[in-house]
């Protein structure tokens, strides 16, 4: 099969590499669409993401979909021809975080294009068959694709404790502040405010739902009364002005990655009794995916605004220096 590989930073090489076989509890697939992560990019430009180092040759990619081809021997040969959508974990099933219901914490995770594990900006992935969640003839490839960060916003929306009428402030407007804008009004929000300095990004949010956006450089953040904020810009003064802004006994969620330690105010969420929480990945939300976009709840499809072949993958990881990007896609079959 063809893989796009990463070499060393800033080099990508397209390679022959044998095709996978699956294991017995795996299915293989043929893949058809990957979306383009910040994750990606960041290993593409600086070989490394905190703890994680690209030290061998690794193929990037953990947005994916496709079409099984084949099974191990404890799978259903039924499934073969599936379409699908490819949940990028490997959890240990025996793990106590497993069992417990939340694999997306087990220690011993194997997540594509994480080092040193492969991801799928190639022809084919194997995948264990619970992780390839089948999805009907009227969801896009790109679309499926896109349910890895369709799970990041619904797994922060949980944690965010939205319901109907709630009142949401949501710090950046990348490709995961979008999707989480969209499932949080699919949740119920009656008032959805997008936060980010890019006037371009603030037009995406308007277009993508939100009743209002703000430049947090000029307007008073801290002013606002929400019931939750979550942060999916990692920005340290994003964080710190958002919690300001939630009411008594509200909740805090971060998502974005920025820096590993900031100052936080404490006094504020002691005496507003704050619920500070992260989200790390997802578990159990690919179900919610498939249902919020078959039933137009979330616009996947629309966020798509660059698409690159297999052989462009090195253009793909910097289409988010282009203006206006919002998501690049990789069509691997190349049509």
């Amino acid at each position: 099969m063809r893989a796009s590989v990463l070499i060393a930073p800033g080099v990508i090489e397209l390679q022959e590499r044998p095709t996978p076989r699956p294991a017995r509890d795996e299915v293989l697939v043929r893949v058809s669409s990957v979306g383009v992560c910040g994750s990606d990019a960041h290993y593409f430009r600086h070989g490394r993401i905190g703890e994680y180092v690209v030290e061998s040759p690794l193929i990037l990619g953990h947005e994916a979909a496709g079409r099984i081809v084949a099974v191990g021997s404890e799978v259903d040969g039924e499934r073969i021809g599936q379409r699908v959508s490819i949940e990028p974990q490997h959890p240990d099933p025996t793990s106590e975080e497993s069992r417990s219901g939340r694999h997306n914490l087990c220690p011993h995770m194997k997540f594509y294009a994480t080092p040193p594990v492969d991801g799928a900006l190639c022809e084919f992935v194997t995948i264990q068959s619970s992780f390839a969640h089948r999805i009907p003839d009227s969801i896009s490839n790109d679309a499926a694709a896109l349910f890895e960060p369709l799970s990041v916003g619904i797994a922060a929306v949980r944690k965010a404790g939205v319901v109907a009428g709630a009142h949401v402030l949501i710090a950046g407007a990348g490709p995961v502040g979008l999707v989480t804008l969209q499932v949080a009004r699919a949740f119920g929000a009656t008032r959805v405010v997008v936060s980010d300095p890019d006037p371009s990004r603030r037009t995406a949010a308007t277009r993508f739902g939100a009743h209002e956006v703000l430049d947090p450089l000029t307007a008073d953040v801290r002013a606002l009364r929400v019931d939750a904020f979550i942060d999916a810009s990692g920005a340290p003064r994003a964080v710190v002005d958002g919690m300001h802004a939630v009411r008594p006994a509200g909740t805090v969620v971060l998502v974005g990655m920025g820096a590993d330690e900031l100052s936080m105010p404490v006094s504020l969420l002691q005496t507003r009794e704050l619920v500070l929480t992260g989200v790390f990945r997802y578990a159990n939300t690919w179900p919610t995916a498939r249902e919020l976009v078959e039933a137009g709840s979330v616009d996947l499809d629309s966020m798509v605004t660059h698409r690159f072949t297999l052989d462009q993958v090195a253009d793909a990881l910097a289409a988010d220096r282009i203006e206006g990007s919002i998501k690049a896609v990789v069509d691997v079959a190349g049509r």
